[in-house]
């Protein structure tokens, strides 16, 4: 697996990463030995930056993950995240948002505890805080940078304003955002940002939870522990429109002798050499099939082809409900 740069201030990574949202139930049943299996098999095959956060679970995955890097610390590079309000006793259990100080440190900590770790190599704010200015935040990240409990910072879903005024205070090495095939909302504004600024991207659900795969079933077929049952883009007519789009990316993938979502993988790599997705699995065999992508290399003509199947804008139904696009700092 080759490795590309997060930022300008040293941060390497290997090319693809993993998302490990999903091992702790959020897409249905997990299977705690599975997802150990394919953390261990991602530092094997050389997917080493693993992407999680004190939200999911909530708590769990931080505890999964340090379970599987005992004796493995210094082959891997963890992101985790601050930022929410959280009641595990609430459905849902992200009940609001919380950048004060005081919480960045206590969740740092935190994190350290459950991880078993003496430092994050990056860590992000969760969601931006209307409440609290982002110089604040940011520079109670500075302060944990300083006393060496974190490497890099990072934002997620911050906007263009956000991102230049935490800059200010202390360099953002990368931001995470939705990006793929069918949701390209970074590109006219962000994107040119990160590249002005010397940030790098990194974008989550880059299969489109699993749409771009041409895999994804309907929404209202998933069961109720599956976040996709309530997937705007996953449901009605939205479903069938949205399914034209995979068509059109397998066709790529045929003509290249790979899968949908080693093509929309691919396509975002291709992007630009400061992009690092994070596909999210739970299984070995998906592990694997993702990690090809990076060994892909697809001409201008195929670039244009797949972008061309899903114009910005076209995909049908917001990525999120009304409550989760209202944190969208846009």
């Amino acid at each position: 697996m080759q490795t590309r740069k997060l930022g300008t201030q040293g941060l390497t990574v290997s090319a693809l990463g993993l998302g490990c949202m999903g091992m702790t139930s959020t897409y249905g049943a997990a299977d705690r030995g599975e997802a150990v299996a394919t953390l261990h098999r991602a530092i094997e095959i050389g997917v080493t930056f693993f992407d999680t956060a004190e939200a999911y679970g909530p708590y769990e995955n931080e505890k999964l993950i340090g379970q599987a890097i005992k004796g493995k610390r210094d082959k891997v590079v963890i992101a985790s995240k601050f930022g929410w309000k959280i009641d595990p006793k609430a459905k849902p259990n992200l009940v609001g948002v919380d950048s004060r100080p005081e919480n960045v440190r206590a969740v740092a900590d935190a994190s350290l505890q459950r991880l078993g770790i003496d430092h994050i190599d990056l860590f992000y704010q969760h969601r931006v805080d209307p409440a609290v200015p982002i110089e604040e935040t940011v520079g109670a990240m500075a302060d944990l940078v300083k006393a060496g409990k974190v490497r890099y910072l990072g934002l997620c879903e911050a906007g263009v304003k956000n991102i230049r005024r935490a800059h200010k205070v202390h360099p953002i090495s990368a931001i995470q955002s939705e990006y793929s095939i069918w949701e390209r909302n970074v590109e006219d504004d962000i994107l040119p940002l990160l590249r002005e600024l010397g940030i790098g991207l990194v974008p989550y659900c880059p299969l489109g939870r699993g749409f771009l795969t041409g895999t994804a079933k309907r929404a209202e077929e998933y069961s109720d522990n599956d976040y996709r049952q309530q997937d705007p883009r996953l449901a009605g007519a939205n479903y069938d429109a949205n399914m034209r789009l995979v068509d059109r990316v397998k066709a790529v993938a045929d003509e290249k002798a790979a899968t949908s979502g080693q093509i929309a993988l691919a396509w975002l790599l291709a992007q630009g050499p400061e992009i690092v997705p994070i596909p999210g699995t739970k299984r070995r065999s998906y592990l694997e099939e993702n990690a090809k992508a990076a060994a892909i290399t697809l001409s201008k003509q195929e670039i244009s082809r797949i972008s061309d199947a899903a114009p910005p804008g076209q995909t049908a139904g917001p990525r999120y409900g009304e409550r989760m696009m209202g944190l969208i700092d846009r």
